[in-house]
């Protein structure tokens, strides 16, 4: 297995490494914990892909489970927020981020039954990069009132962080909407 997919495999596994960090209470400094854990499975998303092109090291296996563990990961954190008494999100956008990699997903899979492969666009990109840091955000914000016990303004909680995750949405959208554009000839209705 080489460097790349043994990177998207440790983000893989990290995932219920985050799950226990951020849910044991019993763990010391268990937010900052869940922080580093979800910021070091970040860096391994932006790290393989750019190993695999440069050394030539793309697979069908770092093809498949690279956005598979994104999505994952990226989902798992927002599920979390949704449930999560000290950073109670909206679960509006979990379901608009989660239609959407659906979506995505399955235009992937129609335009590959026509032999294209389609990569991640610059809005996917940003997309993904975007979201990713509010998540750091939001545990950031956690880890300083939870573990550290600092007091923050309601309108942090609200406004940066509400507002940071409704922009990843509407990013999210705008995304959407332009794979969306560019897949709709595979989406043939009469096939």
């Amino acid at each position: 297995m080489n460097l790349p997919n043994k990177l998207t495999l440790l983000r893989v596994i990290l995932i219920p490494v985050f799950l226990i960090c951020i849910y044991v209470d019993a763990i010391p400094v268990h937010f900052l914990l869940a922080l580093i854990v979800f910021a070091a499975a970040s860096l391994t998303d932006m790290l393989d892909g750019k190993i695999a092109r440069a050394r030539g090291l793309v697979t069908n296996f770092g093809k498949f489970l690279d956005p598979l563990a994104d999505k994952v990961l990226v989902i798992t954190a927002l599920t979390v927020f949704v449930e999560l008494d000290e950073f109670r999100m909206s679960a509006i956008p979990l379901v608009i981020i989660t239609a959407r990699e659906f979506m995505v997903s399955g235009l992937r899979l129609l335009a590959a039954e026509e032999g294209v492969v389609i990569a991640a666009g610059i809005w996917g990109k940003l997309k993904t990069a975007f979201t990713m840091v509010s998540i750091v955000g939001i545990l950031l914000y956690l880890s300083l009132t939870g573990d550290f016990a600092l007091a923050a303004p309601d309108w942090i909680r609200t406004w940066v962080l509400g507002g940071l995750i409704w922009i990843s949405t509407i990013l999210t959208i705008i995304s959407g909407l332009v794979y969306l554009k560019g897949c709709w000839k595979y989406i043939d209705s009469d096939k």
